[in-house]
């Protein structure tokens, strides 16, 4: 830990941090979570019989979209430029994980683009089954987020 917070200024006042002086890398970042589903609902994702359409397909939408967008979600994020975006689904009995790697090259990371990624990603999968999910009482017992995190951050000089 630093003494010196980099987002705010000796007043209070938020920032953002100066990368100018900062080289140009190439940067990659992976982050993956899951949302937790009942099973009938996950067979119904896999059977492509959600009425609402192609869930899959959509939340790697609403993922990309995501990403190419975190600067304008996350106040204190840089705009930077996205030079590829993989998504990955894993689809088990109970859960949908979604992996999404992120790759730039610039003066700052991606590890954000990569979370906004996963959990958009999921978000869309949540709204596009909710109506499956939904008990009687229109809660959501058996449907949650978890497990969302970082797995894989590098940055290499360019050459």
């Amino acid at each position: 830990m630093t003494d010196e917070l980099t987002h705010t200024d000796d007043e209070g006042d938020v920032q953002m941090v100066d990368v100018g002086d900062k080289p140009d890398t190439a940067r990659r970042a992976v982050a993956r979570g899951r949302i937790r589903l009942q099973a009938s609902t996950v067979d119904a994702v896999h059977e492509d019989e959600i009425g609402k359409g192609d869930v899959l397909a959509t939340a790697r939408v609403g993922a990309v979209q995501a990403v190419k967008h975190t600067w304008e979600t996350i106040p204190m994020c840089h705009q930077i430029p996205i030079t590829n975006v993989d998504t990955e689904f894993d689809v088990s009995d109970e859960s949908i994980e979604l992996t999404v790697a992120v790759e730039t090259t610039g003066k700052t990371g991606c590890e954000m683009e990569a979370l906004e990624g996963v959990t958009t990603g999921l978000n869309v999968v949540w709204d596009m089954v909710k109506a499956a999910e939904k008990d009687d009482d229109g809660g959501y017992p058996d449907t949650g987020i978890d497990d969302v995190s970082v797995v894989e951050k590098a940055k290499r000089p360019l050459e």
